[in-house]
């Protein structure tokens, strides 16, 4: 016969599922959580460009204006043009693939202050652009709109010779994205990087710079390569320059500095904290790489949220969490080869979801085991020995809402004459009276293994060999049996003391079958034993006054006795509503 359902269970895992994919659902909405995924874009970029990095396709070099580049010049950076056109002149000697100028020009011409820096920078510009692509960077004022460059410098640098340097931040004011859609409305305002790649034949799209693309930038200080100009030594600027891309630009320490997801400074390997001219190299060697990936639409992240959130109806158990941690691990590598295949899948959110199923389920697990925990206690606090109930609210003894059919030996109990004893005493003393008497008894049956069914007025019902299992429950029984009748003396003693009058009871005791389980209401029921076995077992204790003998067992369970010893056959006798019964009698010089 197949398990009866509990549907309050049922019911309440169900409600917990559902739960749990209504709030596993929306995380990939959650502000929080979209933070929490670029961290965790970041950590894959990083272990990616440290295990299993991309090369860049051209090679870079950043010609870095550094701290030390105006007291060497012996000028500001503002009046460096007759240095900068300098330079432009000397890599045009040497042709590079293409130069971008990380530099804020001018908005008018400075000839005013020193005659012939316009047509320095011009000249140099000029040739440059003969031999290569050239872009020059711009900027907005602090209104928003564009901060114009000095006419000259833009004919100078021809067509598409002009590039922003301005850079999309995330919610985290982390720079990861390219994306020239920064105008009004979302115009395009085509970047250094953008710009160059256009110039090279890349044409770029939005989307996450791959970081894990190292250029493995190279460096050399701005007076370190006008100085190979100035002197002539054409074949250091040749090993330097020849066939690269040069990015000329400021690298301070405190300025233009901005945070990024990985170090991608090779001379500076711990800082995430990048100068803006690197930043721009990083976008242009993932340009030129085809390294701009695509966010996953977000409904693509509906079927595995869902899938991962069916975790919920695994048990807690070792499996599991094993099974857990396998999804989080197929995640990272799914995340990390999603990156490498140009699509960014947002597993943070994904692997949540299945952490929050699991420790969702777990948690319920642990509230439903307290509410049985209490439920058992409830039930069986009063009716089985502490030990008995320990093991019970450990699991080591299994108990059940329904019925289960098996062979126990039940007792019945029962005070003679209570009724007329009790109509001289004042109900206050009654109740004492049977407080001091079931106190005594119960210590009793626990002690031998015994459950306690109810009270009946005056009378007990028990039962051996349920919840626990027990070979013996014949002999635990008639042990519980003689010793209540030994208490009953030691009680008798204590009340005769008091001038009391002493008690008396008989006992009936029946071996089979019977069904235990909680019988009752939905909220209020109690765990008991009924069947034919039970009620013979009333009829027997009911005999104990008719043969003057205080115990009485039936030939079942004298049967099952391992020491029949002091029992003495009576016979069989008829009981009311029941075929005879063959029954034995113990008395131990207690008479009733």
């Amino acid at each position: 016969m197949p398990a009866a359902i509990d549907r309050p269970r049922v019911r309440s895992l169900l409600f917990g599922f559902l739960a749990v994919a209504a709030v596993v659902l929306v995380l990939p909405g959650l502000p929080w959580i979209q933070t929490a995924e670029l961290k965790w874009l970041d950590q894959q970029f990083r272990w990616l460009r440290g295990n299993w990095p991309l090369s860049a396709r051209h090679s870079i070099i950043v010609i870095g204006i550094d701290e030390d580049t105006p007291r060497v010049m012996g000028v500001p950076l503002a009046l460096m043009h007759r240095q900068l056109g300098a330079l432009l002149e000397g890599l045009a000697a040497v042709r590079p693939v293409a130069v971008g100028l990380d530099v804020t020009l001018p908005e008018a011409s400075f000839d005013s202050v020193q005659p012939g820096l316009d047509a320095a920078l011009t000249r140099g510009l000029l040739r440059l652009r003969q031999v290569a692509p050239v872009v020059i960077g711009a900027t907005v004022g602090p209104d928003g709109s564009a901060r114009p460059i000095h006419p000259p410098f833009v004919a100078a640098a021809g067509a598409a010779g002009k590039g922003y340097v301005l850079l999309p931040a995330d919610r985290d004011r982390v720079l990861r994205r390219f994306d020239e859609r920064l105008g009004e409305g979302g115009e395009i305002l085509p970047s250094l990087a953008g710009q160059l790649a256009r110039r090279l034949g890349v044409q770029p799209a939005p989307g996450v710079v791959d970081f894990s693309v190292d250029g493995r930038f190279e460096f050399v200080t701005f007076q370190q390569a006008l100085a190979w100009k100035v002197q002539g030594d054409t074949a250091a600027l040749q090993r330097a320059f020849a066939g690269k891309i040069a990015l000329i630009g400021p690298v301070l320490k405190f300025e233009d500095r901005h945070p990024v997801p990985a170090a991608i400074v090779p001379w500076e390997p711990d800082s995430t904290l990048v100068p803006g001219v690197v930043l721009h190299a990083q976008h242009l060697a993932a340009l030129l790489r085809d390294r701009i990936i695509e966010a996953a639409p977000p409904a693509a992240l509906f079927l595995p949220i869902a899938a991962v959130a069916c975790l919920w109806w695994l048990r807690p158990r070792a499996f599991t969490y094993v099974i857990a941690g396998t999804v989080l691990v197929a995640l990272t590598l799914t995340g990390m080869e999603g990156l490498r295949s140009g699509w960014h899948i947002p597993t943070f959110a994904i692997g949540l979801a299945a952490v929050l199923a699991v420790a969702s389920r777990t948690l319920y697990e642990a509230w439903f085991a307290a509410v049985e925990r209490r439920r058992l206690s409830d039930a069986f606090g009063g009716v089985v020995s502490p030990a008995v109930l320990e093991r019970i609210l450990s699991g080591q003894i299994r108990t059940r809402r329904t019925g289960k059919r098996r062979n126990i030996c039940i007792m019945f109990s029962d005070l003679r004459g209570f009724t007329t004893l009790s109509e001289s005493m004042a109900p206050e003393a009654v109740t004492a009276l049977l407080n001091r008497y079931f106190d005594a008894m119960t210590r009793v049956i626990h002690a031998n293994g015994g459950t306690l069914d109810k009270f009946i007025g005056d009378g007990i019902m028990a039962f051996f060999g349920a919840p626990e299992k027990r070979s013996c429950a014949c002999d635990d029984a008639v042990a519980a049996g003689r010793a209540m009748l030994e208490a009953l003396a030691t009680l008798n003693s204590e009340l005769e003391k008091e001038g009391a009058l002493p008690l008396y009871i008989g006992i009936g005791l029946n071996y089979g079958p019977a069904v235990i389980g909680f019988v009752g209401a939905s909220d209020r029921h109690e765990y008991t034993a009924i069947g034919d076995t039970v009620n013979t077992a009333s009829r027997i204790e009911g005999l104990t006054k008719e043969t003057g003998y205080p115990l009485l067992v039936s030939q079942s369970v004298q049967a099952r006795l391992t020491n029949k010893e002091g029992f003495v056959p009576l016979g069989e006798k008829a009981i009311k509503g029941h075929a005879p019964v063959e029954v034995f009698g113990w008395r131990s010089g207690v008479v009733t």
